[in-house]
């Protein structure tokens, strides 16, 4: 090991969604561990399962050789119920506690002071006990954002009770004996969205920072697409069909601005348990032949999508599915989203149409206008472009050295 390696600061980052090659979470854990191994030597934790996508990705990249990675997943007969996302949190919570021991071995053989908890960012959910008492850098996390009754009395039955859930374990924080430890414990909380900041215990909000756990990325795809014909106008939107992810309103609002011009079209990229509900809405107001849901499709396939597109969509109401919106800069396109307190602090009306999260009527209302707005040719060039040089600004490389700066600052 060289010198120059020698002396970095040595960090162990727990990292359960961590791959090449992806979008969502997994995507950006892979990120964060590529832009932190820049400034520091990483030890990083994640699931067995990952290891045949990282190893052959590390080989092709020996620049990135000096991560070293542990794996570890439960043996299979202790796992045959999860698959995919179902069961993910208990799973998830299983995982960190048997993990703990590889955390300590692991963190004492090597002298290594710094413990990072980097995914899943969610503040409800467990963080090695031995890592919190080390210097402990938690996040950037979330998970205190909630989707208000007004909104989710028009979801299916199983997800108005997720989310009445939600608001319910929101409302007893003051009690979450877990959540004070681990506030109590961190030395620097990287927090996604103001909501998850300001519902923090008092006491331990000095700790925490806004910080958002995404960014541009440069590569082959990133670039403007040429434009699209004339006589059609193609809105995307995209990410795991969740009720709270907002596809309702989008589908919704793009009734609305289509009524009167059959020019537009909207493509809903990702599967998920609502799209039953979905497509009955779609069929409901009566524009199936204006939408087109594509179910799950490739990295390629994706970018694809997103270059061909005029107009992005983003409806989230919560933190999530922010990663198609960062690609947005990339590929010089217009984004109409939802204010979430969180990602949206980058962009500007100045290459994106920002929506509040004021009552569903409204947001509808506005979304609607926007779409309308963006009929304009004129106008979705200026915000692209606008768009593709902001992004600039917010690459990974900025990403890494932000935390560089910030994380030096706390030691």
């Amino acid at each position: 090991m060289s010198k120059e390696v020698k002396e970095k600061l040595k960090i162990f980052v727990s990292a359960y969604a961590c791959e090449p090659g992806l979008g969502s979470e997994i995507g950006v854990g892979w990120h964060w561990v590529l832009e932190m191994s820049k400034h520091f030597e990483l030890w990083v934790l994640t699931r067995e399962s990952n290891r045949g996508t990282i190893e052959p990705w590390i080989a092709a990249h020996p620049e990135f050789a000096g991560i070293h990675f542990i794996y570890f997943d439960l043996p299979k007969w202790a796992r045959f119920w999860k698959k995919g996302l179902r069961g993910v949190r208990t799973y998830y919570n299983i995982w960190q506690y048997c993990t703990n021991s590889i955390v300590k071995r692991t963190m004492r053989e090597n002298g290594i002071k710094v413990f990072h908890h980097l995914t899943y960012g969610n503040v409800l959910w467990k963080v090695s006990s031995y890592g919190q008492k080390q210097f402990f850098v938690w996040g950037p996390a979330g998970g205190l954002e909630t989707i208000p009754a007004e909104y989710s009395k028009h979801y299916a039955h199983k997800n108005r009770l997720i989310e009445w859930v939600r608001r319910a374990t929101i409302k007893m924080l003051p009690i979450n004996l877990g959540l004070k430890k681990r506030c109590r414990n961190a030395n620097l909380i990287l927090c996604k969205t103001e909501i998850t900041r300001d519902l923090l215990p008092a006491k331990y909000r000095d700790k925490s920072v806004l910080f958002t756990d995404v960014a541009v990325e440069k590569s082959e795809h990133a670039v403007t697409a040429l434009d699209t014909d004339n006589n059609r106008i193609e809105f995307i939107t995209v990410g795991r069909l969740d009720a709270w992810r907002g596809f309702d309103l989008v589908i919704e609002s793009f009734a609305r601005a289509a009524k009167d011009d059959n020019r537009l079209h909207l493509t809903i990229v990702g599967k998920g348990s609502d799209k039953v509900r979905l497509t009955e809405f779609v069929k409901r107001l009566k524009i199936q032949e204006q939408v087109t849901f594509t179910g799950n499709v490739s990295m390629e396939e994706y970018y694809s999508l997103l270059g061909r597109a005029d107009v992005v969509v983003n409806a989230s109401l919560k933190e999530g599915a922010v990663t198609v919106s960062f690609d947005t800069m990339a590929m010089g396109k217009p984004l109409i989203c939802i204010d979430t307190t969180g990602y949206t602090r980058y962009f500007s009306n100045e290459y994106a149409i920002i929506v509040p999260r004021t009552s569903r009527d409204k947001v509808i209302a506005n979304m609607s206008t926007a779409m309308q707005r963006l009929t304009c040719k004129e106008e979705r060039k200026r915000l692209g472009e606008n768009a593709k040089h902001a992004g600039e600004q917010f690459l990974w490389e900025a990403r890494g050295i932000e935390y560089r700066d910030l994380l030096k600052s706390k030691i």
